[in-house]
């Protein structure tokens, strides 16, 4: 099979949570302070919608706000992430640096497909030098329909190969690899869902796994 692997950014590579909790206090407290939001910080609710584009974020975090309003504090989200990537209090999961470079050695070719936006993505990639083996990162921001299966779709005829895999934690990665003909691993990780891992072809419960899954996909190639 041609080696595509396509992965998610969000609870499947980067540990989101670590930077999302300080961050949303910092937007929502700089909505405090001009009196946009009187109550506790959304978190539990963010974290169940976690995976979809951010305007979608907003419009279920701030129903009562402008677009304009939420345009302006996406920004500032977006801000305070960045920073507290470049800060160092974000993570990678346990063993993505190591699985990557091994799988970058076996030949496989390694690309991330986003829900996040182009900034956001670079300040993680740049960070933690994913580069190193990620042949390219792509943005749900580079999509006009801001749909996960369009930029799989843009991946595979970009670089042009038709068996592969899509790693990820939520319905939208699993909808993706199937929608594209593609092969889905589930990620058991801080923001999956059982409902929704229970569509994936196979299930993760830490990235370690993840070379043993590849072995056993490639064996139903042959």
């Amino acid at each position: 099979m041609s080696k595509g692997l396509i992965f998610d950014m969000d609870g499947t590579l980067f540990q989101t949570e670590r930077i999302l909790e300080v961050s949303l206090e910092e937007t929502f407290n700089h909505l405090k302070d001009r009196g946009e939001w009187h109550e506790e910080t959304p978190l539990q609710k963010y974290r169940e919608i976690m995976g979809v584009p951010l305007p979608t974020v907003w419009k279920t975090l701030l129903p009562n706000h402008s677009d304009h309003q939420r345009k302006e504090i996406d920004a500032y989200f977006l801000e305070k992430l960045i920073i507290n990537i470049q800060k160092g209090k974000g993570a990678l999961y346990p063993q993505v640096e190591e699985v990557l470079e091994a799988l970058h050695k076996e030949g496989h070719s390694l690309y991330i497909a986003s829900n996040g936006l182009i900034d956001y993505l670079r300040a993680i990639v740049e960070y933690y030098r994913l580069d190193r083996w990620v042949t390219e990162t792509f943005s749900i921001e580079q999509i006009d329909s801001l749909d996960k299966t369009d930029l799989v779709a843009a991946i595979k005829e970009k670089y042009n190969f038709e068996q592969g895999i899509v790693v990820g934690d939520r319905l939208s990665d699993i909808h993706a690899a199937k929608k594209n003909g593609l092969t889905s691993v589930g990620c058991r990780f801080d923001f999956a869902q059982e409902d929704e891992l229970a569509k994936a072809d196979h299930v993760i419960d830490d990235f370690s796994a993840l070379n043993q899954v590849i072995r056993e996909i490639e064996k139903m190639y042959v």
